[in-house]
């Protein structure tokens, strides 16, 4: 089912989806398993499921000299998502990305999602190789998610890549697109930022998952900032536990959002993992229950490395 349907048949109850990594390559499915096992407990709609592009690295030769290689840690979205609507009877979304693929490659790829029956994907441009400070995309790949879309959006109306094929089977993906309550890093300005999502938006993004925040009241003026220039899709909020004081730091520097200041001194003065993870946890409980208050359609859990805090939040808000 698609993401905006489980919205539409929620009627307005506010439903739960979780996010998770694939496994490092040589790990097992049951890597996976062990995860989500607890938290499939509270029946969340959807799962995605993130993807990293490959890392370059050189490699000394016999001969002494170097060659770059690609290396990937972790293996494609498209078999895990197969295996988790199996294994669980869960709709998958899959994250596809900009750089370090083709045209071609991404077709391919939407292909065999379409062949597995999976109809959700989003969106998403990626970053930058941990060894390069810009962007740079695939020769023949695109250079910003409004193209992925775009490509998206003409294979559910039978175009594809290779104009030589004619009245091509037609996919029907539901395709969502990221919005950043605190603007991306590389956009200017909010407006500027806002300006780019709606163009996301008119070119047939159905819904939108936002990036971790912190301050709920960030997430409410950017509904509404989203809503006074018509975008009118679902405006999903994603949320992450913060608890250790090393997250103080790598946060803000890894996904540039801002940590609350009551929350940090909170943090701060913990003394042990538990009471990091207490404070968390009581701090995520606050938001989602402030969000399910306010009507969001569906609050996404970031699961990564923090399953049992996420576990003891839905717990208490279920």
């Amino acid at each position: 089912m698609k993401v905006t349907d489980h919205i539409k048949k929620a009627a307005g109850k506010t439903l739960f989806s979780l996010e998770i990594l694939p496994p490092m390559k040589g790990k097992s499915i049951e890597s996976i398993f062990h995860v989500l096992d607890p938290l499939m407990e509270f029946k969340p709609s959807f799962i995605n499921v993130t993807y990293h592009r490959a890392e370059q690295v050189f490699k000394r030769k016999t001969d002494g000299s170097f060659e770059r290689v690609d290396i990937r840690k972790r293996p494609g979205t498209v078999g895990i998502c197969a295996a988790l609507m199996n294994h669980y009877k869960v709709d998958a979304v899959p994250h596809l990305i900009c750089g370090g693929f083709s045209k071609d490659e991404t077709e391919n790829a939407l292909i065999d999602l379409s062949f597995l029956g999976i109809d959700n994907v989003l969106a998403l441009r990626g970053d930058a190789p941990k060894n390069e400070k810009y962007f740079q995309p695939d020769p023949n790949g695109h250079h910003y998610a409004i193209d992925l879309v775009k490509q998206i959006k003409n294979l559910n109306n039978g175009v594809y890549v290779e104009e030589t094929i004619e009245e091509g089977g037609k996919t029907d993906f539901c395709i969502g697109v990221a919005g950043y309550p605190e603007k991306h890093f590389e956009s200017p300005n909010p407006d500027m930022d806002l300006m780019h999502l709606k163009h996301k938006i008119d070119a047939g993004s159905d819904y939108i998952t936002t990036q971790m925040f912190f301050d709920n009241q960030k997430y409410h003026q950017f509904v509404q900032a989203c809503r006074e220039v018509n975008i009118e899709v679902p405006i999903i909020p994603g949320l992450k536990p913060i608890t250790s004081k090393r997250q103080l730091i790598t946060i803000p520097s890894l996904f540039h959002v801002d940590i609350p200041t009551d929350l940090a001194k909170e943090i701060m003065l913990c003394k042990t993992d538990a009471e990091s993870d207490q404070v968390g946890e009581d701090w995520l409980v606050m938001q989602a229950q402030d969000l399910i208050k306010q009507g969001a359609p569906v609050i996404h859990f970031y699961t990564l490395g923090k399953p049992k805090v996420i576990y003891n939040v839905m717990k208490r808000i279920c």
